[in-house]
């Protein structure tokens, strides 16, 4: 089926038992977030909200929850678009085959963008007040935007075809915005929007901006998809949604998407901010609050009967996970298209996306090198760290395809293979004083922080220890070691205090370990605040030590030493506890998690739920 609008999908989920009406009263304050995260955790259908307190309209949930339903969405256009995508990163095949893609080339060509003469008539005006005002967590700044679809035009070459849709954090309420007036818009200014507000900024004028809320499920999943050169998201949105996507100008020259659910527009200022957030973001932590853009509020249109979607975003996996699996069989892994050489990349879920990526490349510089040694995979490693997204990251561990297959997706294997093979005195690699995700609080400041790779290739070095060797339970102040996984224990210390006290725990590791037999088996060592936590399953472990540290000041070694500017040691120490200027982590609300419990008791709308997942 190709759906319209959101009702259509949501209605299609429903006859397939993919989604459970709430009709009781709910708040949109905590409640429905909450609600929201309660149902994903079980694995649970989408939520239809029909009776949001304080608002008219009605909101949706979850409909992207896991990767079974957001294929069942597109299941009659996902193998078309698949092969689009392939065709605009790899040209070349339809000059091999050109009668295999001729259908293709129609389907794209089907698929441009169609601009209707008047904003559709169901559209009416409404207030940034009328919409349903969700707060996710307790220490958010007010009500945000969690689905956006922001649209922006490249003022020196106007139109749909060179515009940019991208999803960027909005935040409706609180802070210092005036009401129904102005609203926040949080991004990074390497975006699409970015380039478009600096090339107005240039030219002295505001830019241009109108936000998409809802519509078809295409046309959400276009404002977050990594498209080849040449292929814009309006396009794709088609393309996914199996029609054009269909919009208008309104009197003032705002795009308006005629089977968007809302449409905000209004204008980005020159050198006009506000303070915006907090907000719990993708990492487990919150975005705390900074000076971001400031949009003024032009007019805000809602379609007849229209549904606010909505997610909640927090500590991995939640909705956005099944977003990157959705995209992942979408594009296949897009990377090695761009950078050759590269065979794969997967940003780690668990570890919150953006700090960890896991790499594998292939190393031809030396073919008869013996011993076999990381080379091209360290510029290949840069190449990665200088894309896109992907420039985010802190750690990369990268490795080259050889006799034994290894995926990068199959996380626990794929970080053991690295440990067995690592020379720890040659293959560590720093950045100092660079960029980092601006989520990402484990840094020197917004922004700014490091990046380590770990390069692996070669024959087995090792056997990874996998008990904990008695020595880890004699290390003056330290207790509770524990095996995460062969080759890595985590070890519990007293909360950081400073840099100093790490040097002194630093001078005890050295002193009980330093000439351990025991050390080559056991190369990675994490210090932190509860290592039972930690080690309780791989998810723990990859969250705690790639957030909650920075490579330059966090990661320490056992023998380490310096030679011709470069690092190196024989057992590498991260030290993962909670610093004084991280970010506080995302907890629920007791009162509000106790509240919601009415809603799966008997005869309330979820309560078949309790027993079904």
């Amino acid at each position: 089926m190709l759906h319209r609008s959101l009702e259509d999908c949501l209605l299609d989920l429903e006859r397939n038992k993919m989604l459970i009406r709430v009709t009781e009263p709910i708040d949109p304050n905590l409640e429905m977030a909450a609600l929201h995260l309660k149902v994903f955790e079980m694995n649970g259908p989408a939520l239809l909200f029909e009776n949001v307190i304080g608002s008219e309209f009605r909101a949706a949930s979850n409909i992207f929850g896991n990767l079974e339903r957001s294929k069942f969405l597109f299941r009659h256009t996902i193998e078309k678009t698949q092969e689009i995508i392939a065709l605009k990163s790899n040209p070349a095949s339809a000059l091999r085959h050109p009668f295999r893609h001729l259908n293709t080339g129609l389907s794209a060509l089907k698929a441009l963008p169609k601009r209707l003469k008047h904003i559709p008539t169901n559209f009416k005006e409404i207030r940034i007040s009328d919409i349903p005002q969700i707060k996710h967590w307790p220490m958010d700044g007010g009500a945000f935007i969690t689905l956006p679809q922001v649209f922006s035009e490249d003022i020196d070459k106007p139109g749909l075809m060179n515009a940019n849709l991208g999803m960027y954090r909005v935040q409706l309420s609180g802070n210092k915005y005036i009401p129904n007036e102005e609203i926040g818009m949080h991004y990074q200014i390497h975006r699409g929007i970015g380039v478009h507000q600096g090339k107005a900024n240039g030219k002295g004028q505001p830019l241009k901006v109108s936000i998409f809320v809802g519509g078809p499920p295409a046309h959400t999943l276009s404002a977050v998809m990594p498209l080849p050169e040449g292929l814009s998201e309006l396009t794709f949105a088609g393309l996914l949604a199996g029609r054009r996507f269909r919009y208008a100008y309104d009197e003032g020259g705002y795009a308006i998407s005629a089977d968007a659910d809302f449409v905000i527009t209004g204008d980005i200022y020159p050198k006009d901010v506000k303070p915006e957030g907090p907000f719990g973001d993708h990492l487990g932590y919150y975005s705390l609050t900074h000076p971001f853009p400031l949009m003024k509020v032009r007019k805000v249109y809602a379609r007849q009967d229209s549904i606010w979607p909505f997610t909640v975003v927090g500590r991995p996996p939640q909705e956005d996970t099944a977003f990157g699996d959705l995209i992942h069989e979408l594009t296949g892994d897009a990377i090695p298209a761009e950078i050759p050489g590269v065979k794969e990349v997967h940003a780690v879920d668990a570890a919150g996306v953006h700090p960890l990526l896991f790499a594998i490349g292939s190393e031809r510089y030396t073919p008869y090198q013996n011993p076999k040694q990381p080379m091209e995979i360290l510029t290949l490693a840069n190449r990665i760290l200088g894309t896109g997204q992907l420039s985010l990251a802190k750690y990369l561990f990268i490795t080259a395809k050889d006799s034994q297959p290894v995926s990068t997706h199959k996380e626990k294997e794929f970080l053991k293979y690295i440990l067995e093979r690592i020379n720890l005195r040659r293959d560590l690699h720093f950045q100092t004083n660079t960029t980092i995700d601006t989520l990402d609080y484990s840094g020197t400041g917004l922004n700014a922080g490091s990046k380590v790779i770990f390069a692996a290739y070669g024959d087995q070095q090792r056997q990874l220890c996998t008990q904990i060797p008695n020595v880890f339970y004699e290390i003056g102040g330290f207790k509770n070691p524990q095996l995460v996984m062969p080759g890595i224990i985590a070890i519990q210390a007293s909360a950081f205090v400073s840099s100093q006290q790490v040097a002194v725990e630093m001078q005890y590791l050295q002193a009980a370990l330093g000439q351990s037999p025991f050390l080559k088996e056991c190369p990675m060592i994490v210090i932190v605040d509860d290592a039972n936590f930690t080690a309780a399953n791989l998810s723990n472990f990859l969250w705690v030590t790639f957030t909650r540290s920075n490579p330059s000041h966090d990661m320490h070694g056992i023998n380490s030493f310096y030679e011709n500017k470069h690092w190196g040691c024989d057992a590498v120490v991260i030290d993962a506890r909670v610093k004084p200027h991280h970010a506080p982590p995302l907890i629920q609300d007791p009162e509000v998690e106790e509240q919601i419990n009415r809603f799966f008791v008997n005869g309330a709308s979820l309560s078949r739920l309790k027993n079904k997942f």
